[in-house]
């Protein structure tokens, strides 16, 4: 006999319908899985065996065979576990194999026939009901999840239960709609003393979604302040976060409890980071560290001792918000719209910077430091800012202003920068135009500090770019001596 079960692979983000097809015929006694599964669907077989056997079902004596069609696409992943297992029930007489049609599934089964969450079941869910199918059997933590799609999700905890739904024979529990996971707190800017340049800086990256770096000796807070920007930027609207929800889910990062995404997510990967790790790729062509920040923060600490390839690949993302990779295998674009904030000292062995400290580098040991960082990469960043180490009397004075008046000024400025545009008075047309001659501009530098200067503006609460925006734009450009 034979039956078919529907499931998804999935292509980047991209789900692909994949049809299990199972036959059951008289032979020596086996089990095999063809259509280019890898490894870990392959040792389905295993899983889906024992899970069979702790349901009390009876597994085919004759010969088995499952093919995942289409055979050219390449399936990974134990999410095939139970389309598996329900196909083969379904072709050795166990299941109705009408109603198996009618359902999409995925999940993977245990020895003893529990189901287990796997990534990608909201890409998957989004492929069924593009196909027209509105049921999706998954395990019940991956039940809020599917709902976000727009399916239904039938919920089985057991290998046991899905058969008894697909006979008729269980009826499937409600999920309640999915809501956002409370996040964990994010470190206040009360904590921080002094350095009121860099949080003028810091603020005017959140409300304008500007690139910042942070340099200066160790010990003057830039790790400290970076961390605090998530705490002042405003909340994911709806598809914002139902996009970054289908990244986390994908990458298998996507905790339980919080099925939806709605703050802005923050990545810190450290700086022995592999290229495929920051900008995605590897065997199985997933997101890396820039499309699990999209929407959010990526912030790299101690920018310089991370490889210039890795950095150099970055520039990409940056630009055009996506990462495309090409593998042998195929390709996939990852959306990567992130803001991205980097830490570094001024030397190698940070007293650069230090009024207190004397720099013992080398001028070969400096020229290298700075060959990590090419111009073309610092003129990506909209805000630079050099930080002193703070003063006894900084350290010593009360709390600072805390993060909510902050992210006030941020939402207001966002609400004015998304109205009407803010165009330059002639005066700061001038400016600009004896900048571009004298610093020297780029283009590209020249779009980002009108930019910032907009930003500036609204932050001001003032209906035209003036001169005096302008000028705080262009003392955030890069001095000449960051880079080689």
């Amino acid at each position: 006999m034979h039956a078919r079960a529907v499931t998804h692979a999935l292509v980047g983000l991209e789900p692909r319908r994949v049809d299990v097809e199972a036959k059951v015929h008289d032979g020596i006694p086996a089990f095999a899985i063809v259509g280019l599964p890898d490894r870990a669907c392959a040792e389905a077989r295993t899983r889906v065996r024992s899970g069979i056997a702790s349901a009390e079902l009876e597994f085919p004596r004759g010969r088995v065979t499952v093919n995942l069609a289409p055979a050219g696409l390449r399936k990974e992943g134990s999410g095939y576990d139970l389309p598996i297992a329900l196909a083969v029930l379904a072709a050795s007489g166990q299941l109705p194999r009408a109603e198996l049609g009618r359902n999409a599934a995925v999940g993977e089964i245990g020895l003893d026939g529990r189901l287990r969450r796997v990534g990608g079941v909201l890409a998957v869910a989004e492929g069924a009901r593009r196909l027209g199918i509105e049921r999706l059997l998954c395990p019940p933590e991956s039940a809020p999840e599917a709902a976000l799609a727009g399916v239904l999700p039938i919920p089985v905890a057991h290998l046991a239960d899905a058969v008894a739904y697909l006979r008729g024979e269980l009826e499937p529990e409600g999920v309640p709609a999915p809501e956002a996971g409370d996040a964990p707190p994010c470190p206040d800017l009360a904590d921080v003393r002094g350095q009121e340049r860099a949080r003028r800086a810091l603020e005017i990256a959140a409300a304008g979604g500007q690139n910042l770096l942070l340099a200066g000796p160790p010990g003057t807070g830039k790790t400290m302040l970076a961390r605090r920007l998530p705490g002042i930027l405003p909340p994911l609207d709806g598809d914002a976060a139902l996009e970054v929800t289908r990244i986390h889910s994908v990458a298998g990062v996507l905790p339980p409890e919080q099925p939806l995404v709605r703050t802005p997510p923050f990545r810190a990967p450290h700086h022995s980071a592999s290229t495929a790790a920051i900008v995605g790729g590897g065997p199985g062509i997933r997101p890396g560290e820039a499309s699990l920040a999209h929407r959010g923060v990526l912030l790299l600490d101690e920018l310089a001792e991370f490889a210039r390839p890795t950095l150099e690949a970055l520039r990409q993302p940056l630009e055009d918000g996506v990462v495309s990779i090409a593998r042998a295998a195929g390709r996939a674009v990852f959306p990567a719209r992130f803001q991205l904030v980097a830490t570094m000292n001024l030397c190698p062995c940070g007293a650069r910077g230090d009024p207190g400290a004397a720099c013992v580098c080398t001028a070969q040991r400096l020229a290298a430091y700075r060959a990590k960082l090419s111009r073309a990469l610092l003129d990506r960043f909209d805000l630079v800012v050099a930080m002193p180490r703070p003063r006894a009397v900084e350290l010593a004075a009360g709390a600072s202003e805390p993060s909510a008046a902050v992210a006030a000024r941020v939402a207001a400025a966002r609400r004015v920068l998304a109205g009407a545009e803010l165009r330059r008075t002639p005066d700061a047309d001038a400016l600009l135009s004896r900048a571009v001659d004298r610093l020297p501009l780029s283009g590209r530098g020249r779009a980002r500090v009108a930019r910032v200067a907009r930003v500036i503006a609204a932050l001001a609460g003032a209906e035209r770019v003036e001169s005096e925006h302008l000028a705080e734009a262009l003392a955030y450009r890069a001095p000449q001596e960051l880079a080689a």
